[in-house]
């Protein structure tokens, strides 16, 4: 319920930007001029921000919703702090620098989100720990959503480059797939998860998009976990593993499951003495875990904020705990990931894509 509200009122936005901003355009100097001529044609022409904006509709829907909404706030802005300006200043508006500013403003945002969104970054973390474990680095990613920003080819690159990471364990917080996903992308980069080199192999949990919600895929979720299991992927599914003798993965169902055990179930049969990680998609039960002993909690979903300001709508509303970043509370340390890729909107204004790398060293 709370993103169909979220996406009709950016249908609503994106409606006022397109009324909002076929007057604005005209009142450039060339549209006036242009007006006294031909009027139905100037009007016509008032179209532009609006058409340029549609040709984003070649990408998806949202796109060009994201793109209107944003010039419509930029526009705004520009006309409000010129008014200011003219009413200091006492001059009278003689040129329309406030459009040309919104549109660049508009220009310059978008471009380097959709460059935050598709050049994948590495981000260091480094945790200690008293308990008895040899140094480990962990390599952690989430939110392939594969098909928005990131397909089978893009994909393999990056297995590549985390191989480079020299990871000892490898582990994927959710939403691998999209409703958008492709059988083809999804078994060739399930294949490209069987290319990683590790020390203790690699790790899954599920996210709310693997599932599906349309059921408009061309293969289903029962094929997607055979997929990463032929591929010496390990899905967990509120389970644990112990490694090496001296820590433990614990892999929780999404919170859109509704048959997923809680933090207690999970962990009361572990031996505290030894480092426990677990992968939880949602990043919306810290209280749980840090009361029942869990060491480090890897997170998804929140995609960083994706476009500013969000993100900070998921705190405010109490539906996640953390939007990006890491966070202790007791003796837990919580990661949460913006993600590899991106959900339906190729732009990313407020996070980036990344690659998480997490080092654990004994005290």
């Amino acid at each position: 319920m709370f993103w169909i509200i979220v996406f009709l009122l950016m249908i609503l936005f994106a409606g006022i930007a397109v009324f909002y901003l076929t007057n604005h355009f005209h009142r450039f100097s060339f549209m006036q001029k242009l007006s006294r001529k031909h009027k139905i044609l100037s009007w016509i022409l008032s179209l532009t921000p609006v058409g340029v904006s549609c040709l984003f509709f070649l990408i998806n829907t949202w796109s060009v919703i994201v793109v209107l909404i944003h010039l419509l706030i930029f526009w705004i802005i520009s006309d409000l702090v010129a008014f200011t300006l003219r009413k200091i200043l006492k001059k009278e508006r003689n040129y329309n620098i406030e459009g040309i500013c919104a549109i660049i403003i508009t220009v310059i945002v978008l471009g380097a989100g959709w460059h935050n969104a598709h050049s994948i970054s590495e981000t260091y973390y480094t945790f200690s720990t008293p308990k008895n474990i040899e140094p480990l680095r962990i390599v952690g990613i989430a939110d392939a959503h594969l098909g928005i920003t990131l397909d089978a080819e893009k994909f393999s690159e990056q297995i590549e480059r985390i191989n480079n990471l020299n990871p000892d364990i490898v582990i994927i917080a959710g939403d691998f797939v999209d409703d958008d996903s492709t059988r083809k992308d999804m078994t060739q980069t399930c294949q490209s998860l069987g290319n990683l080199k590790t020390k203790y192999g690699v790790y899954f949990s599920y996210g709310n998009h693997d599932r599906g919600y349309y059921n408009s895929r061309d293969f289903t979720f029962q094929e997607l976990e055979t997929e990463l299991k032929k591929n010496n992927v390990t899905v967990l599914k509120d389970e644990s593993v112990e490694i090496n003798d001296c820590f433990y993965i614990t892999g929780r169902l999404d919170n859109s499951f509704e048959e997923r055990l809680d933090v207690k179930e999970l962990t009361e049969n572990l031996d505290t003495s030894k480092y426990s990680i677990m992968l939880d998609h949602q990043p919306n039960d810290y209280a749980n875990q840090s009361k029942y002993g869990v060491d480090l909690v890897f997170s998804g979903h929140t995609h960083g904020g994706h476009i500013f300001p969000t993100g900070y709508v998921g705190l405010l509303t109490g539906m996640n705990d953390r939007v990006y970043g890491t966070e202790k509370r007791n003796n837990t340390d919580f990661v949460v990931t913006s993600g590899i890729s991106g959900w339906v909107i190729p732009f990313k204004t407020g996070t980036k894509s990344e690659i998480v790398i997490m080092d654990i060293l004994p005290e």
